[in-house]
């Protein structure tokens, strides 16, 4: 009888897909310890290492940790945190597609699944090459670069590094478009009074930072004081390719093409601000806003999002629906976000084998 012998396939890439993070529970010492990594890195608070210590382990952290676990329970699921749950069936769903010559993970800039420990399985894999793949459409040195530089950090770490790759901000991406604009006409826009563009806020100074010039060069250095002024929401929208402001509105501007709205029946705005510094218009002043105008029917996506969290489920769905029928409206409809949708799972396939 002869014997038949099986070679198990290795894998010559690892894929890394990179999330913000998430507490382990909803618990309100969980949700303090992910706040105080989370916003104790010095690329989403930029100021000196002590007053940001100061300000979040001492003020943040233990203030809006309760108001954050309850939030979050309302959020959570049986299988855990929904950012959790998306993830891994979207690992599941690029790990078919890739084949057996890939190895795809889930990690998270703070918190679990550590990168780290993500990282380190591919390495004693012996994986040839690891792309990295943060999961953020539009590029932001507290999401994008934070994300890579923790990653680069820890490949820096080995004494025998991989090839390296990056998939980059896939914004104007049309595949990334089109399974975002399906997700809109889901909805019927057109039944819709009007549809807001939300996109997660950030610091002006970091706006302002990207249009920091060196040598007629993009500078993007964390050290260099950031510049006055912004005006890239009226385009044109390759001007500063790493203006986050810039970005978002020029991804507003492509779904709206798509989904045939009237300019003046769509608008951005920006949520989930610290303080009053952060760039405008914000979301929830813009709900009311519509409310008291006499609007009934809101229909809000948040393109910054490939998964629904509390940002999107909670911020969104509940908390703006809450504010616009305070002030006269009926109903806020958040579209959801890609999560692990087919159309999606082939977008993300193809910008990892291009990467």
């Amino acid at each position: 009888m002869r014997s038949v012998c099986t070679m198990e396939v290795r894998p010559r890439t690892g894929v890394v897909l990179i999330n913000v993070g998430t507490p382990d529970s909803p618990k309100v010492g969980d949700v303090r310890r992910y706040l105080r990594e989370f916003l104790g890195d010095g690329r989403v608070i930029d100021l000196p290492w002590l007053g940001r210590k100061l300000l979040v382990n001492g003020i943040i952290a233990p203030f809006r940790a309760p108001k954050s676990a309850k939030a979050y329970r309302k959020l959570w699921t049986p299988e855990g945190s929904p950012l959790i749950v998306h993830g891994n069936a979207l690992v599941k769903a690029v790990q078919e597609r890739l084949g057996p010559d890939h190895k795809v993970v889930l990690a998270m800039r703070y918190q679990n699944p550590r990168m780290k420990e993500a990282i380190d399985g591919l390495i004693k894999m012996q994986v040839e090459r690891v792309v990295l793949v943060p999961l953020f459409p539009q590029y932001s040195s507290a999401a994008t670069g934070t994300a890579l530089q923790e990653a680069m950090a820890i490949l820096g770490g080995y004494t025998d590094v991989p090839a390296v790759r990056s998939v980059p901000p896939f914004h104007h991406d049309a595949g990334f478009l089109d399974a975002f604009a399906e997700r809109i006409r889901s909805h019927g826009p057109e039944g819709y009074d009007h549809v807001l563009f939300s996109f997660h806020g950030l610091p002006d100074r970091h706006i302002q930072r990207s249009h920091t010039s060196c040598s007629g060069a993009m500078a993007s250095r964390l050290d260099k004081a950031p510049v006055a002024g912004c005006a890239c929401e009226h385009g044109p929208y390759d001007k500063h390719p790493a203006c986050y402001k810039m970005q978002c509105h020029g991804t507003a501007r492509a779904l709206a093409e798509r989904c045939g709205l009237p300019r003046e029946r769509w608008s951005v705005g920006f949520q989930s601000r610290l303080d009053k510094r952060w760039v405008t218009p914000f979301s929830d002043v813009l709900v009311e806003q519509y409310a008291k105008q006499g609007m009934k029917r809101l229909l809000i996506v948040s393109p910054a999002f490939v998964a629904d969290c509390l940002e999107t489920t909670i911020e969104i769905g509940e908390e703006y629906d809450e504010l616009f029928r305070e002030h006269g409206g009926e109903r806020v409809q958040l579209v959801g976000s890609l999560n692990a949708q087919p159309a999606w799972a082939d977008v993300l396939t193809r910008l990892i084998r291009e990467a």
